[in-house]
C-alpha cells in the first residue's frame, strides 16, 4: 500500500513538473514573436501590454526603427510625453529620413510644455546639415566604398581602353565618382564626429530645476519639463551639464534625464 502511494506521489510530481515546463515553454517567445504580439495588442488598443512586449524585445538586446516607433506610438496613445519623444528620437537615429517618424515626433513635441526656439543657422550650415542628415554614419560609409570602387573600375577602363570616346566617358565617370567619394568620406567623418561629441538626452522628470552649478544648493537658472530634448556637454558626479537649442546652459541631476 505504501509503495502504491509513493508511486502515485511520483506520478503527480511528474505531471506538475510537466505542466510547469509546458507553461514556461509557451511563455518563452522569441523577440520576433514578442514584437508581433505587441503589434496585435496595439491593434486591440491594449497599449500597456503592447509596451511590455516591446520592452521585452529591447531587454533581449534587439532594436530597430520599427520597434522604437511602435513603442513610441503606444506611449503617445497613453499621453506619456517623455517616453514617446524618447522612442521617436531613438527611431529617428536609425532612420533619419523617415517622414512618419518625423511627423509623429512633432506631434509628441507639441505636447511638451517648454517652448524653445533654436538659434538661427546661416544658409550654408543649414544646407550642410540637411545633406549630412540624409544618411546615417553607416549609410555614408557604404556610399563612400561604392563610389571609390566605381572610381577604381572607371579608371581601369579609361587606362586600358582603346577607343577615345570610351576613354573620355570613363575618365569623366572616374573624376566625378572620386569627387563624390571624397565628399561622402568627409560627411562620414563628420557624422562619426557628431556621434562621439554630441550626446543628447530627454527630460523624464515632470519638472526639473536647472542649476548654475552641479550641487543642490546652487542657484536655479531655469526650469524644464518632461519631453524636452537637451544636449549633454559634460558630467560631474550625479549631475550633467546640458545645453538647449536656444543656447541656454545649466546643470541637471542625472536622474531627471535619459540619454539617447
Amino acid at each position: 500500500m505504501k509503495t502504491q502511494d509513493l508511486q502515485l506521489k511520483y506520478r503527480s510530481l511528474i505531471v506538475i513538473l510537466a505542466l510547469i515546463c509546458s507553461a514556461f515553454l509557451a511563455s518563452a517567445q522569441t523577440p520576433q514573436q514578442l514584437f508581433e504580439t505587441g503589434n496585435s495588442q496595439y491593434a486591440q488598443n491594449n497599449f500597456e501590454e503592447a509596451i511590455k512586449n516591446y520592452e521585452q524585445v529591447l531587454d533581449a538586446g534587439y532594436e530597430s526603427a520599427e520597434l522604437y516607433y511602435n513603442l513610441a506610438n503606444a506611449n503617445y496613445r497613453l499621453n506619456r510625453i517623455a517616453p514617446s519623444v524618447y522612442n521617436y528620437e531613438k527611431a529617428l537615429v536609425l532612420k533619419p529620413n523617415d517622414k512618419a517618424i518625423k511627423n509623429n515626433l512633432q506631434f509628441a513635441q507639441n505636447m511638451t510644455v517648454d517652448a524653445i526656439t533654436p538659434l538661427p543657422e546661416n544658409t550654408f550650415k543649414k544646407w550642410w546639415n540637411q545633406l549630412l542628415n540624409l544618411f546615417s554614419l553607416d549609410g555614408w560609409a557604404i556610399i563612400t566604398v561604392v563610389l571609390i570602387m566605381l572610381f577604381t573600375l572607371s579608371f581601369l577602363v579609361y587606362y586600358f581602353g582603346n577607343k577615345t570616346v570610351l576613354k573620355r566617358s570613363f575618365f569623366t565617370i572616374a573624376f566625378a565618382s572620386l569627387g563624390l567619394g571624397l565628399l561622402s568620406l568627409t560627411l562620414a567623418f563628420q557624422a562619426q564626429s557628431n556621434e562621439k561629441n554630441k550626446r543628447f538626452a530627454v527630460v523624464f522628470s515632470p519638472e526639473a530645476e536647472i542649476k548654475n552649478a552641479p550641487n543642490i544648493g546652487s542657484e536655479e537658472v531655469f526650469v524644464l519639463h518632461e519631453g524636452t530634448k537637451v544636449r549633454v556637454i559634460e558630467e560631474q558626479g550625479d549631475w550633467q551639464m546640458i545645453r538647449l537649442a536656444d543656447g541656454q546652459e545649466g546643470w541637471i541631476p542625472k536622474a531627471d534625464v535619459k540619454l539617447l
